[in-house]
């Protein structure tokens, strides 16, 4: 993309960077999505093979025909436009199919990822990508195409990832689609000034990894945490990456008796599986260890991944064999399977003592559960396949993913430049388990309260909250809140927010909805304090407000003011934006 995709210098828009070719004309494409590959171009069918081979080993039945056509329209929109490496610009549209069929996804997302910037970036029209490819490929690149900057402004950043996530909501493959986009664009990075470098790799950070996090699509945040840490921080990269190179060169032989243990362990516990050294990314090595990499060995860089073939009852005697094996360290066993993740992330932690002393992590999930844990939403669209109906149902309205109802609920009405603010909070990685009396479950960011507990209930719940019983005691609203903490919320029907609620909310949700009353009580007290002032002053004029209220009158003045309700008036004369006199003057000659 032109203005978010800092590999590119293409397109129509302000230092764009061409070489010389046809000139881009519009046109319409009146060819069905299944054209016969006969009539693809050698070149493109060339160019678009290693796509389509890759497609073909996740998908035997994708549609090539819609893959090669799909290639063909897009490299004719961007043929003369050049990424800043000096690259045909169809790569990079090319190289986002690529990785997105690397992971399985239907021909549907692949076509769309072929063309996701033709919209913006080209003459070609959104109209015109529904006439040729049908209504859900336009759904999809609509959804990953940005708001125009020079319509927009400042405002721009902020709206196209409201547009994103509102377009997420009916089909989470626009997502998908965005997090392909930015991994490839993180991968170019380097063709990118030093600090642009740093600014992209930072709202990586902020706002695109996170979501990859609560997609569960871990294979795309492992690589987009590097590659932005390697952008931002290249000296801090440069040593993780050598400390973990000699601490990774010793893991085999430092985790070979554990591993010895676990195998006999199974065994005797009647199980079967299979165990991994699986090395921790370099971003999260970083963060685990401030920097210090002093010593750092084989149990700081890598955990034993323990796949199990059984089902859930057979991960838990798994967890039961590793304990008898290796010596477990209290309270450090954490279960995803009971309480899966917000993206669907489900599998057993423990860390345990090897047998030199040295504390490590195991994971245990199934080899059924294993795809989620890797890839999250993108597992359940590849089972769906092309499967129009069953893809549907994997791709919206999941009720499992709490997190982005929770987003939708806060979002509309949040001012632009709040937005992006609020979406960083609501991201912010982690996650707290807390029950309600009757066992659900209402996931929270750590360090989260009571009160933001009780918006996670709903706004009607939080704004009449005067206080929390948790795990059975009275606490105060500002009371931090854990996992597996039961709370209760205590309610008053009159009860309202209170300015002070603002801080200890900690949640986007909680934050917005206490904003928006307190707004609305400001400016309801306001207009109360204008209109008893302008009473007082017309009674001295022998001019009832009220009766003039009643016949339309003060509707009337407002609306010759600018105002478009009467309490706007009556608030602005209580913040100085409106003269008593002026006003006075309008009644009297009324």
């Amino acid at each position: 993309m032109t203005t978010l995709d800092p590999a590119s210098s293409a397109g129509p828009g302000p230092g764009a960077s061409a070489a010389p070719g046809p000139p881009l004309r519009r046109r319409r494409f009146p060819v069905p999505l299944r054209r016969r590959a006969g009539a693809v171009p050698d070149p493109a069918r060339a160019a678009v093979a290693p796509l389509i081979d890759a497609h073909r080993s996740a998908c035997p039945g994708g549609d090539e025909a819609g893959l090669l056509y799909g290639y063909t329209v897009a490299e004719r929109l961007h043929r003369g436009q050049l990424r800043k490496s000096g690259a045909p610009y169809i790569t990079h549209p090319l190289a986002v199919a690529m990785i997105l069929a690397g992971m399985g996804l239907d021909t549907t997302t692949l076509v769309a990822a072929l063309l996701h910037d033709t919209v913006e970036d080209t003459p070609y029209t959104l109209g015109e990508v529904r006439a040729d490819f049908g209504e859900e490929v336009a759904v999809l690149v609509d959804g990953v195409t940005k708001l125009d900057g020079e319509r927009w402004g400042d405002r721009a950043e902020a709206e196209t990832f409201r547009k994103i996530v509102l377009a997420a909501s009916a089909d989470l493959r626009v997502l998908v689609i965005k997090l392909a986009d930015r991994l490839h664009n993180l991968r170019t990075l380097r063709f990118q000034p030093a600090h642009k470098r740093a600014r992209y790799a930072k709202a990586s950070h902020e706002l695109l990894v996170p979501f990859a996090e609560r997609l569960g699509i871990h294979v795309l945040k492992r690589e987009m945490d590097d590659l932005a840490f390697a952008a931002r921080s290249p000296e801090a990269h440069r040593a993780t990456a050598a400390a973990m190179r000699v601490a990774l060169r010793e893991a085999r032989g430092a985790f070979g008796p554990a591993v010895a243990r676990l195998r006999s362990s199974l065994a005797e516990h009647g199980l079967r599986g299979s165990i991994e050294i699986r090395p921790s990314h370099l971003y999260a090595v970083h963060q685990a260890l401030g920097g210090d990499l002093a010593g750092l060995r084989p149990s700081d860089a890598a955990r034993l991944l323990l796949l199990v073939d059984g089902g859930v009852q057979d991960c838990y005697v798994a967890l039961g064999a590793v304990h008898a094996a290796l010596h477990p360290i209290p309270g450090q066993v954490r279960d995803f399977i009971a309480l899966p993740k917000d993206n669907l992330y489900r599998s057993l932690h423990t860390r345990v003592i090897d047998p030199g002393g040295d504390p490590f992590e195991v994971i245990v999930r199934s080899r059924a559960m294993h795809p989620v844990a890797e890839y999250g939403i993108v597992a359940h669209i590849r089972e769906a396949g092309d499967d129009g109906a069953a893809t549907a149902d994997a791709v919206a309205g999941r009720r499992d993913l709490v997190w982005l109802s929770r987003l939708l609920a806060w979002q509309s009405g949040v001012p632009s430049a709040e937005f992006l603010d609020q979406l960083r909070a609501d991201l912010a990685s982690g996650g707290e388990a807390v029950f309600t009396p009757s066992g659900e479950i209402v996931p929270l960011p750590p360090g989260a309260t009571a009160l933001d507990f009780a918006y996670a209930l709903g706004p009607g719940t939080g704004d009449r909250s005067i206080g929390a019983l948790v795990n059975g005691r009275l606490a105060p609203l500002s009371a931090e809140v854990r996992s597996g903490n039961v709370v209760e919320i205590l309610t008053d029907p009159g009860g309202s927010p209170s300015e002070d609620w603002l801080g200890f909310a900690t949640t986007a949700q909680a934050r917005v909805h206490i904003g928006r009353r307190l707004a609305r009580r400001r400016a309801d007290e306001a207009a109360e304090a204008g209109r008893r002032r302008l009473v007082r002053a017309l009674a001295g004029r022998r001019v009832d407000l009220l009766a003039a209220e009643a016949h339309g009158d003060s509707l009337a003045v407002a609306r010759d003011l600018g105002y478009a309700e009467i309490d706007e008036m009556y608030a602005a004369l209580t913040s100085g934006g409106l003269r008593l006199d002026d006003l006075l003057a309008r009644f009297t000659r009324a």
